[in-house]
């Protein structure tokens, strides 16, 4: 199943795991081994890749299954040469481009944004509820 998504997207696990070829119980291991891979978790622990996860995930693949480096390896490596310097320009590099194609989103993401969106409206108005009594 190819998505085509912006690249500025966030990636469900499943999208992540059939873009690299490796399974989703591997990403998961990853994560326990490299802290610099930090997927956001929504309640019930669906996790929601960056584009800069994606981008630390592909270069760990690449050092593990193409330069058959080991785990420990890898973490050396980002601990004496910095993941910034690794990766050079790809973190972040499309978040702000011109000329960028307008996202369709599918419903599931719709839903997703709809709900944030929700919840930062109930947060902004507790905090005002709360501000008002402590004012007067």
């Amino acid at each position: 199943m190819v998505v085509n998504k912006s690249k500025a997207a966030f990636r469900t696990i499943a999208e992540v795991a059939e873009e690299l070829g490796v399974a989703t119980h591997v990403l998961r291991f990853w994560e326990t081994k490299f802290p610099q891979i930090k997927p956001m978790k929504r309640s019930g622990g669906r996790r929601y890749y960056r584009p800069d996860d994606v981008e630390i995930v592909k270069l760990i693949r690449d050092y593990l299954y193409d330069k058959r480096y080991t785990i420990e390896g890898v973490q050396k490596l980002f601990k004496e040469k910095g993941l910034k310097n690794l990766l050079g320009e790809e973190i972040q590099k499309d978040f702000f481009e011109e000329n960028q194609l307008p996202v369709e989103l599918n419903e599931e993401s719709r839903e997703f944004l709809f709900s944030i969106r929700s919840q930062l409206q109930e947060m902004s108005k507790d905090l005002s509820d709360t501000l008002s009594k402590v004012v007067n």
